[in-house]
């Protein structure tokens, strides 16, 4: 790619994002549009809609953005939990990592590729048609001794990672025990979940429970709650809630559009009525214990007096049998995921091997959308392709379109299609709980993209025809070194398109804009429900795209130091953007209490390890033997540190300390108001298919239960602007 295609892409993607930021900053205080742009606030306790035009709210306005950058960690934490305040933290140790690669990359390594002459000579006076190339260490002469300068910055910033990365696993380690012992005692700190639950004859679930926890935890066992099959009651209700919908907008209709329109089922009011009082009475009568007896599930919500008893029950192994009384930590009650339940542990294990499977054909078949992209990238090989459109392709401005905005778009449109087919495949895989699903989701969705982004388009764009250099695995590094720097200049438009462009998209939310603009223009009923659900942010498709980028800007930043402002770009907008949006936007769904961050650490470790790699397959092409050799014990002393801090940190994410229990239950003890908890802690986990329906004007919603109450702790800053 030459300069100019770069600086097209650039501009275009920099017309888009100030376009967004615009109009988002104009369409946020307009009082139509509060609910897609500001939906925690009206949620919180309302804004006041004042519908006079006034000047300022027809002017973009940066306001936002101060509010945003001036957010500290302990608001963040109070509005939106933990798992908000790593994420943010995430972005801190890019923008930490790559500040520091920018000074080095840029003001030492940059001067030295530009002087090199392997390539060709750089000539500024016609910068706008340079290769890219010139900018890369492929430029470097090779035995230069300027390759040294690239040698120790790799040092450099494989010490400064390290230490980053030691330092907030400490640092997110104290918070998870600050965030905790600050906590209000919460359901799921008292609760495990068993499965595989033996059954004598002649005796139910619930019998079996009792007696066993009775027997072997009988100073600590409180009681328990018996799952049942609810799958055909939970459709049952959205139907009961649809029809409830319908009759309350029939019930808004004039009596001359009622006339004109006679409805999709072709019912009357009063037939419309009576068919919801049958549906509810149906409703009522198959939520009863009657019905239920014969549809329980040989799982079961298990409740302790203490938090480090159900600590114990759900760490040690219960029975001779290990598929027999398997316990695990139950999640909290609003982040069950109540369909798996039914599931044995054949059919969890079986699905574990179908998933793996499936994963490697999507893998596989995401190959032809990468050749598609590499295609357009090597216009060569387009025009061999497709003759008929070389002279279209033979205009300038053509040509820097099709080779720098075109290939990105279309990998970005192809890679939004991966994350909700990565949730759907972790959803049955067995996990108990959405938070686990989006971990789940999280590992697979990252891999994904680091094994058909960046490895896919490396080596087809390099060795497009000669795939069969491959297969020589003892020359992979040498293989990296010659296809990584290459394709320098299509990551760097990857990540103005898939990163600029994209993140401002997200602050200005435009898919919910077209539905709120499509239903202001297709629906009768113009004015939302006083009740709705917050959106919440999609922590398996956010935290991967981050890592990605941070993955690109450690493996380049010695071989193509150009990529690091446009990173730093990257990172800088989405520090504001999603700090912006955690106020104003996401509410918390689920909260694990930081465990994201051992993919995290994992991943820059990753990273780290194939940049040293690149670096020794790269000075041994250079024919620089020295250099590779002192590169050698690199990944060696980082995988190293990676297993310290895996021994040093790790069982912190898995489990809270005998010590840290302990402690918190000892202050329960003066705590009038632990009887009271204990006495509701038997209705957390009702199954929200089995909960009372309450019907309002606003529509059917599942009455209040303890849970609900007990989880409402965190509550968004009140602000517009």
């Amino acid at each position: 790619m030459i300069v100019s295609a770069l600086l097209t892409s650039v501009g275009i993607n920099s017309a888009l994002c100030i376009l967004f930021f615009a109009l988002y900053s104009i369409l946020r205080k307009q009082p139509g549009y509060l609910y897609v742009y500001v939906p925690r606030l009206l949620a919180a306790k309302g804004i006041e809609r004042n519908r006079l035009i006034r000047l300022k709210r027809l002017l973009p306005s940066p306001g936002w953005v101060k509010i945003a950058w001036k957010l500290t960690e302990e608001e963040l934490l109070s509005t939106t939990g933990l798992d908000a305040v790593v994420f943010i933290r995430i972005i801190i140790l890019c923008l930490k990592i790559f500040t520091f690669a920018g000074i080095i990359g840029l003001f030492i390594l940059l001067p030295i590729n530009c002087s090199g002459t392997q390539l060709a000579a750089f000539d500024i006076t016609v910068i706008s048609n340079e290769t890219l190339d010139l900018f890369t260490i492929s430029n470097v002469n090779n035995g230069s001794k300027w390759l040294w300068a690239h040698c120790s910055a790799v040092y450099l910033i494989t010490g400064f990672v390290c230490y980053l990365l030691y330092h907030e696993y400490d640092y997110i380690c104290s918070k998870r025990n600050a965030y905790f012992y600050a906590s209000k005692p919460q359901p799921h700190q008292f609760t495990i979940l068993v499965r595989g639950i033996p059954v004598t004859p002649g005796s139910s679930v619930s019998e079996s429970v009792n007696n066993f926890f009775k027997e072997y935890h009988p100073t600590t066992y409180l009681s328990h709650v018996v799952i049942h099959r609810t799958n055909k009651l939970f459709y049952l209700i959205n139907f009961v809630k649809k029809m409830y919908r319908r009759l309350t907008h029939r019930q808004s209709e004039s009596a001359k559009e009622y006339s004109r329109h006679i409805g999709s089922f072709g019912l009357h009011k009063s037939d419309l009525e009576q068919k919801l009082v049958d549906l509810e009475e149906n409703l009522r009568a198959k939520q009863s214990d009657d019905s239920l007896s014969g549809q329980e599930v040989r799982s079961a919500f298990v409740f302790f007096r203490s938090r480090f008893g159900a600590a114990i029950a759900s760490r040690l192994q219960q029975s001779e049998k290990p598929t027999e009384w398997v316990t695990e930590q139950a999640p909290e009650p609003n982040d069950v995921y109540w369909p798996f339940f039914q599931s044995t542990f054949l059919h969890r294990w079986m699905s574990r091997v179908v998933i793996i499977i499936t994963s490697i054909l999507l893998t596989v078949l995401f190959l032809i959308p990468v050749v598609l992209v590499q295609s357009l990238a090597n216009l060569s090989q387009l025009e061999v392709w497709f003759p008929s459109l070389k002279d279209f392709l033979t205009a300038k401005m053509v040509r820097q379109i099709v080779t720098g905005y075109l290939p990105n778009l279309i990998l970005q449109i192809f890679v939004k299609l991966v994350p909700p087919v990565m949730e759907f495949l972790s959803s049955i895989q067995g996990h108990i709980s959405y938070s686990e699903i989006q971990r789940s989701a999280c590992d697979k969705f990252l891999w994904f993209i680091v094994w058909n982004i960046f490895f896919a388009n490396v080596l087809s764009g390099s060795f497009f025809n000669l795939f069969a250099v491959l297969l020589d695995l003892k020359n992979i590094p040498s293989h990296l070194a010659v296809s990584v720097p290459a394709q320098a200049s299509f990551f760097i438009a990857y990540v103005v398109t898939s990163g600029w462009t994209s993140t401002t998209a997200d602050l200005f939310r435009i898919i919910q804009l077209i539905q709120s603009l499509f239903r202001k223009c297709c629906c009768c009923n113009r004015t939302p429900s006083i009740e709705f659900d917050l959106p919440y942010i999609y922590y398996h498709r956010e935290i991967p795209k981050i890592l990605f980028f941070g993955l690109l800007g450690i493996t380049y930043f010695f071989l193509a130091p150009l990529i690091l402002p446009f990173l730093l770009v990257y990172f800088l907008l989405a520090y504001v953007i999603y700090k912006n949006q955690f106020i104003h936007v996401y509410a918390p769904k689920f909260e694990t209490a930081g465990r994201f961050w051992p993919t995290v650490h994992n991943c820059m470790i990753f990273s780290l390890v194939l940049m040293h790699a690149i670096a020794l397959g790269i000075f041994t092409v250079k024919k620089l033997s020295s250099a590779s050799s002192l590169i050698f014990p690199l990944p060696v002393l980082t995988l190293l540190f990676n297993e310290y801090c895996r021994k040093r940190f790790l069982p912190n994410f898995s489990i809270y300390s005998a010590e840290t229990l302990i402690k918190k239950d000892r202050e329960d003890l003066s705590d009038p108001q632990m009887p009271q908890f204990f006495t509701e802690l038997i209705t957390a986990y009702m199954d929200p298919a089995l909960s009372p329906l309450q019907c309002s004007n606003s529509g059917c919603h599942r009455v209040p239960s303890f849970s609900d109450i007990s989880n409402d702790h965190i509550t968004p800053l009140l602000s517009l602007d």
